[in-house]
């Protein structure tokens, strides 16, 4: 048989709805929508389980939790070289593994200290799974099909959170903790599951051939040029185009983080307006995403991407600032306002996050991807940790200090990226003529298209 992988083929619906060739690796993706629906079910419960389920106080369950979040901030430092080592597969399913025994030990819990234990657990196989999440597409997908991987599987990831969020709603009306215990129950066989499909799945042949040879290319580039390159994480410290990526991913951090720290409690503390419609809005998100990922993402695929991701910024800072004006104007306007800049949030996300998680793969060395997927996943770890304290304290100052903040954050990311993307010029290797149909760096390959 030869060995020479067969040229992709596109169904009528995979070319129109823009859609990966999912031969070989339908077990990915199930293990990626399983683990959404599982973290969906418990992620807006996990106060209300402690609350229900001990005689501890909501500042002491809070205090535990937060303190479990900080434990685990070193995590994804840790993984970066296991990845390296042993590949994203293998450690995105041990951290399914460690996220399943963590939710199992909820139902054990009863005081602080276990509290603290098994959210600590959650924390650790959370961060590692997500710090190989993006090195799972690597093995899945040839560099020119990123984008596509990665439009679906977040067009996958909202829509499954969002079904487990409604049953998980369900399940909470049953009488007494029974259906909070179901939660957890279903919750941590959910990670199990995705587990088991990981540990099944053997990613395509040719993508894996694919990556060898590019793998090994590199190495030999790299040995030449820069004997340091085989270093740890101070090789990535170095690399000034990551770093600066890495500085611009926290516009989006905090960006994303506006669905479930933002948006309720402005509609009805910073607006005076239903709680309903901060639920509606939420939804909109889900459904939009889930409607549109796949079709936007095709469309753009002719622009550069790191214009791409900056129209995404710029669109966010429009949206941020029509949140902003909403306290100025009538309760009706402000309900038409609300759901405009939403829809406008909505595309900012399906526009750049594809091409910024593709960004995240592409700028790392083969051979230190995992250390330098682990420093990107720290720009979570850092938004995720302070985003609470710093939007609530803006909110607290009056109901358009924090969309003014985070309209300057994404007015800031679009210079730096038109930086990053000169940066990423520069170091694009010089090829000869007779070269330019074959071995293109993957730095070359982020530019395909003219500018938007």
């Amino acid at each position: 048989m030869s060995e020479t992988a067969a040229p992709e083929r596109e169904g009528f619906l995979q070319r129109r709805l823009a859609l990966p060739d999912m031969r070989g690796n339908r077990k990915m993706v199930n293990a990626a929508v399983i683990d959404s629906i599982g973290s969906g079910l418990i992620l807006a419960f996990i106060l209300v389980y402690f609350a229900k389920t001990t005689d501890l106080s909501l500042p002491a369950i809070g205090g535990a939790l937060t303190l479990a979040r900080f434990l685990a901030v070193p995590t994804a430092m840790v993984v970066g070289p296991l990845i390296d080592r042993w590949g994203a597969r293998v450690v995105a399913l041990v951290g399914n593994v460690i996220s399943a025994v963590g939710y199992a030990g909820f139902l054990l819990a009863e005081n602080l200290w276990q509290i603290v234990v098994v959210a600590f657990l959650t924390q650790m196989g959370g961060a590692a799974y997500w710090t190989s999440s993006s090195g799972l597409v690597v093995l899945a997908s040839t560099p020119e099909r990123r984008p596509r991987w990665f439009a679906l599987l977040h067009m996958l990831r909202n829509s499954g959170l969002g079904l487990g969020g409604a049953l998980g709603a369900l399940l909470v009306g049953f009488d007494g903790t029974t259906g909070l215990k179901l939660l957890v129950v279903a919750n941590a066989a959910s990670y199990l599951v995705a587990a088991l499909l990981l540990a099944l799945w053997r990613p395509p042949l040719a993508a894996v051939q694919a990556a060898a040879r590019q793998k090994q290319e590199r190495k030999e580039q790299e040995a030449a040029a820069k004997p340091q390159a085989k270093g740890g994480y101070g090789t990535v410290l170095r690399d000034k185009r990551y770093m600066l990526l890495v500085g611009i991913n926290i516009n989006f951090v905090f960006a994303a983080l506006v669905l479930s720290l933002l948006i309720a409690v402005f509609v009805t503390e910073g607006l005076g307006q239903a709680a309903w419609i901060g639920g509606v809005l939420l939804v909109l998100n889900s459904v939009q995403v889930a409607a549109t990922q796949t079709l936007v993402n095709r469309r753009l695929e002719r622009y550069r991407p790191i214009r791409v991701i900056a129209a995404g910024s710029l669109i966010n800072a429009l949206a941020f600032g029509i949140f902003a004006a909403l306290g100025l104007a009538p309760a009706w306007v402000a309900v038409v306002g609300l759901f405009v800049a939403m829809v406008l949030y909505n595309f900012a996300e399906t526009a750049a996050t594809p091409f910024a998680e593709d960004l995240s793969v592409s700028l790392a060395p083969e051979h230190l991807r995992g250390r330098y997927l682990a420093v990107y996943q720290l720009s979570w770890t850092f938004g995720q940790t302070v985003a609470p304290l710093l939007l609530t304290l803006l909110l607290d100052m009056g109901a358009a200090w924090p969309w003014v903040f985070l309209m300057t954050l994404g007015l800031l990311a679009v210079p730096a990226l038109l930086l990053l993307e000169r940066m990423v010029e520069a170091a694009k290797p010089k090829r000869n003529d007779g070269d330019a149909g074959e071995g293109r760096d993957e730095a070359d390959a982020l530019q395909p298209a003219p500018a938007v």
